[in-house]
């Protein structure tokens, strides 16, 4: 897994951490099996909170080579192009970020489908495997495999990712008492690294 990294209350993460972020397979807003677009957004925003957090780097997954080819021209833009002459603390974060096409070639990446922990997230709670996001942080720093924390497009991953995944983290919850929890998955991988790596403690 690499050199520990020191973590809030000098505790230290011993982990591999990654995330990947997956366009397929996802659900729609019917819970039909869809492929979505990658965003513009989701790619340099989401790598910039996994950088920060000190996650080792974010792949971003697409089975369709035109849409990997468009994330991999965001990436040169912000690491070799202008935007890397324009705003250079967007290098490092954006190097980091792996383009390929499944969720299989990002666990062959890290080390093999049985050699990694997967971890998949999503707004409704678990039925099974279910792991608290406190419980995630200190898994985080005991010895283990590398661990890859799987963010859903769309409407959310795919039953089919859940049901291969270690461990299904809990949802972040809203206090709204109408229920209303549909977050970003930009704003959703930024609480859940802090809530896992973050100096905040528990959450």
């Amino acid at each position: 897994p690499g050199p520990a990294r020191p973590a809030a209350g000098g505790a230290a993460v011993v982990r591999n951490v990654c995330a990947a972020l997956l366009h397929h397979p996802v659900h729609d807003r019917e819970r039909r099996g869809v492929t979505t677009a990658i965003t513009n957004l989701d790619l340099h925003d989401i790598a910039r909170s996994a950088h920060a957090f000190g996650l080792r780097r974010l792949y971003v997954a697409h089975p369709v080579q035109a849409q990997r080819t468009l994330a991999d021209r965001v990436r040169r833009h912000w690491t070799e192009g202008s935007g890397a002459l324009r705003i250079p603390d967007r290098v490092a974060p954006l190097s980091g970020l792996a383009v390929v096409p499944t969720l299989d070639d990002a666990l062959r990446d890290l080390g093999g489908d049985g050699e990694v922990e997967l971890w998949t997230t999503s707004g409704a709670p678990a039925a099974s495997r279910a792991l608290s996001l406190a419980a995630g942080r200190e898994r985080l720093r005991g010895e283990g495999p590398p661990v890859l924390i799987a963010f859903g497009t769309g409407w959310g991953l795919a039953d089919s990712v859940h049901e291969r995944a270690r461990f299904r983290l809990e949802p972040i919850r809203s206090p709204r008492a109408d229920g209303y929890n549909h977050l970003s998955v930009r704003a959703a991988a930024a609480i859940v690294f802090d809530r896992l790596l973050g100096g905040g403690g528990e959450p």
